[in-house]
């Protein structure tokens, strides 16, 4: 092989074309020799060893690779200008090349600030084969699909509902947390329905039971005491069966820790149950049963009995504040009979307090059932009437206080954790209790 040795090659006239070797020729640098350009480098084509393109020009577009290779970027390499940063006019592009995508699902992900369809929940794509190109608009809506028609396969990623505080139990897909005391109901997530249906709502359904009110506490036939307002809602769907009392929807939560405060009940002479609270949700406290020696009645979520002596006298108000459905009924007439005084019922969340029967005081007004926490309880139920002379009278269903006999055993108190009344002569109210579901997967 010849060889020859220059230090330097240059065209016969200034600016000229210096040509290495003829057409169909091939020029080689011996492996490990540098290749320095000190100006531009120009070709159509940059090619590998195997033949294959690098980097390609044809017109005005310029392609990296050839079909079947893998173009990437070296450990610590940035990229920019391929529609990744958010500006204006910047283009993303995917594709299921598997297409497999409706079992490996494509999960465009949002950062936790860049928004994709106006909002900076995950979507995914669920699609085999599909193709789905992105275009970056503002800040308002962010990335935007423009592919035609191809919107149903990119939905937003499912989102459902998380939260801490109280005792937790499961029902199949819901959450059920159970306050019997203060605690804090904290939502960390909330579900993404109805923008997306396949998620859950974004509201919960709820229970709040005030404490029930004393029965009359002076001595023997006083009024029972009114159970502790109850008040329900339910959110999206019919997952349980209410009770009678259920407002048309459930309550919108949002990403934020809710207090909540659970009332006791009332104890002592004449005291009325204490309220129980969930964000905008308030049940007032029952009612205490009227005496002789406090002889006003006591208004409240249900209301206390009527007193016996110098009536009759109707007993207090119940579903007091008002709110809509209403969370209570009234006491029931107590008054004297002959050698003997009765005390009426309190009221319960289904039921008015009973009036004075024959020579026995008003029963107490029966509660309501829910199945809220997945069996079906029932709650705020009023003490029954206390009496000079014959039976024990019973509470109503759902914690009401049976009301003693003058020669009988003490008046029982409300059941607690239903802010049932307590029965007429001395019964204490039983506390209340906050129950929250909502669907989690």
């Amino acid at each position: 092989m010849s060889e020859v040795k220059v230090n330097k090659i240059s065209p016969r006239t200034n600016c000229g074309t210096v040509t290495v070797g003829d057409s169909g020729d091939s020029v080689s640098v011996t492996a490990g020799v540098p290749v320095t350009v000190n100006g531009d480098l120009k070709s159509n084509a940059l090619k590998a060893t195997d033949g294959g393109s690098i980097i390609s020009q044809s017109g005005t577009t310029i392609t990296i690779g050839a079909s079947g290779d893998t173009v990437s970027l070296a450990s610590g390499a940035s990229q920019s200008g391929f529609g990744r940063a958010g500006s204006a006019g910047a283009i993303v592009a995917v594709n299921d090349y598997a297409q497999t995508a409706a079992t490996n699902n494509i999960t465009i992900a949002s950062n936790g600030s860049e928004k994709i369809q106006g909002s900076t929940t995950n979507h995914i794509i669920t699609t085999n084969g599909v193709t789905v190109t992105l275009v970056y608009v503002d800040s308002t809506q962010g990335w935007k699909l423009v592919d035609t028609g191809e919107a149903v396969s990119m939905p937003q990623l499912a989102l459902f509902t998380t939260a801490t505080g109280g005792t937790i139990t499961t029902c199949g897909d819901y959450k059920i947390h159970t306050f019997t005391g203060p605690g804090t109901f904290c939502v960390s997530q909330i579900g993404n329905n109805p923008a997306n249906p396949s998620g859950g709502p974004n509201t919960v359904s709820y229970l709040v039971v005030a404490g029930g009110g004393t029965g009359g506490y002076a001595n023997t036939g006083d009024g029972g005491g009114g159970a502790g307002g109850f008040r329900e809602g339910r959110d999206i769907g019919p997952s349980y069966t209410a009770s009678p009392l259920v407002a048309p929807a459930g309550l919108t939560i949002a990403a934020s820790p809710y207090s909540v405060t659970v009332g006791g009940g009332g104890s002592g002479s004449r005291n009325a149950g204490s309220n129980s609270v969930f964000s905008t949700i308030t049940s007032a406290g029952g009612g205490a049963g009227a005496n002789n020696g406090d002889r006003s009645n006591i208004d409240g979520g249900s209301g206390g009995g009527g007193r016996k002596d110098g009536g009759p006298f109707a007993g207090g108000s119940g579903n007091t504040p008002p709110v809509s459905p209403p969370q209570g009924n009234g006491g029931g007439t107590g008054q004297p009979q002959p050698g003997a005084g009765r005390g009426g019922g309190g009221g319960g969340a289904g039921a008015a307090g009973g009036n004075i029967s024959g020579n026995n005081g008003g029963p107490g007004g029966n509660g309501v059932s829910t199945s809220i926490t997945g069996s079906s309880v029932a709650r705020a139920g009023g003490g029954g009437g206390g009496n000079e002379a014959g039976s024990d009278v019973p509470g109503g269903t759902g914690g009401g206080g049976t009301g003693t006999r003058d020669d009988g055993p003490p008046a029982q108190n409300g059941t607690v954790n239903t802010g049932g009344g307590g029965g007429g002569d001395k019964g204490d109210g039983g506390s209340g209790i906050v129950v929250i579901r909502y669907k989690f997967q």
